[in-house]
């Protein structure tokens, strides 16, 4: 069996899904559940034997000591993180305490674990640990693309926090020699994608007539990877990847963040039109108006990286992966979803996040 972290998260959960729809192998599903941690996106696994969730955190050791001591996975896939730039410029110390001291604690658990391991079980373990380009600054629009040896330029709370946590584990590979693995994937986007992000925020608020708040001028770029072919990429490295390599994982899509906007209004202007009955701009006797109308350029945020691009040649050459969707096939499958599962968007909605949205876009307009 596998342990994975993280498992009800947005990227997490959609590798649980994944990995059980083509293995019959067990998985482990450690998750702290806090805002982004969400049960109901693994509903399907209800009654799945396969499936075996446990409420906790990557930094409680004991914790983990006993769940490695019980079910002894031969590997462990750590997709548990904090993970918003915006969260972590308004509250950065829980994404120290989480991708830093938790990564650690976590580290310090499993090297006691593997250590206790013997012959070809030892031998076969792997720890992959799930990053993100962030570490690795902002790109110049003329720049190449971000490979697996660029410096670490992280700009923000939350990417110097993922920095530190891709050290800790080089350093445990380097110093112990624990099996790692890791990787550094560029923005995903798909089904089950917590709605603060660029993509389900502006889904959510269209559908709600609500603003389509874009940072700045709207002309942040960035690499989009449809989060099935980020699970394919993370299967793949784990099958037979090299140990204490990264892998950076690409999806061969650079958009400015107001081309990604203009396209989901145009996929609901095609799959769920506004109309004058349900928007609150338009004035009587004039055409039925798109959901652009509803874009509203806001106050930047602090640091804002301009670029981020995935040079993803190596997991190529050496793994034979490549994405599976382009973008226009993944967004359009990622907003179908969305108008599919309102009740899974209307739960995910409490209290606390729109007090958190309140918060971050107030005085940006």
């Amino acid at each position: 069996m596998i342990l994975v972290t993280g498992g009800a998260g947005f990227i997490g959960a959609n590798f649980v899904l994944d990995w059980l729809a083509q293995s019959d192998e067990t998985v482990i599903n450690l998750d702290a559940l806090t805002y982004a941690g969400n049960l109901q996106n693994l509903t399907s696994l209800a009654t799945d034997q396969r499936h075996i969730f446990v409420h906790g955190d990557i930094g409680d050791s004991a914790l983990v000591t006993s769940l490695l001591a019980q079910h002894q996975p031969r590997a462990i896939i750590n997709f548990a993180a904090e993970s918003h730039v915006d969260r972590s410029i308004l509250g950065p110390e829980d994404f120290i305490q989480t991708n830093i001291v938790g990564t650690f604690r976590l580290l310090e658990s499993v090297r006691a674990y593997w250590k206790g391991l013997n012959g070809e079980t030892k031998q076969d373990f792997r720890f992959l640990h799930v990053s993100t380009d962030e570490v690795y600054g902002s790109l110049a629009k003329d720049e190449p693309a971000f490979s697996e040896t660029r410096r670490y330029e992280p700009n923000s709370p939350y990417s110097a926090s993922k920095a530190a946590s891709d050290h800790l584990v080089r350093a445990y590979h380097h110093t112990y020699g624990l099996p790692v693995l890791t990787t550094n994937c560029s923005n995903n986007y798909g089904p089950y994608h917590f709605p603060e992000k660029l993509i389900p925020l502006m889904i959510v608020n269209a559908l709600a007539s609500k603003p389509l708040p874009v940072y700045g001028d709207g002309q942040q770029i960035r690499d989009w990877l449809y989060v099935k072919d980020h699970c394919s990429a993370i299967r793949r490295v784990l099958e037979a990847g090299r140990i204490g390599e990264v892998y950076n994982i690409g999806g061969c899509n650079e958009k400015t963040n107001i081309e990604i906007v203009h396209t989901v209004c145009a996929l609901l202007d095609e799959l769920r039109p506004l109309s004058t009955a349900h928007s609150p701009l338009t004035t009587p006797h004039l055409a039925l108006p798109t959901y652009r109308s509803l874009i509203t350029y806001v106050a930047d945020r602090p640091g804002h990286d301009r670029r981020y691009a995935i040079d993803a040649s190596k997991i190529e050459h050496e793994l034979g992966w490549r994405p599976t969707e382009t973008f226009e096939t993944g967004i359009r499958k990622t907003v179908q979803w969305y108008l599919d599962n309102q009740g899974w968007v209307s739960n995910v909605q409490s209290g606390a996040y729109r007090t958190w949205v309140e918060k971050n876009y107030q005085g940006r307009l």
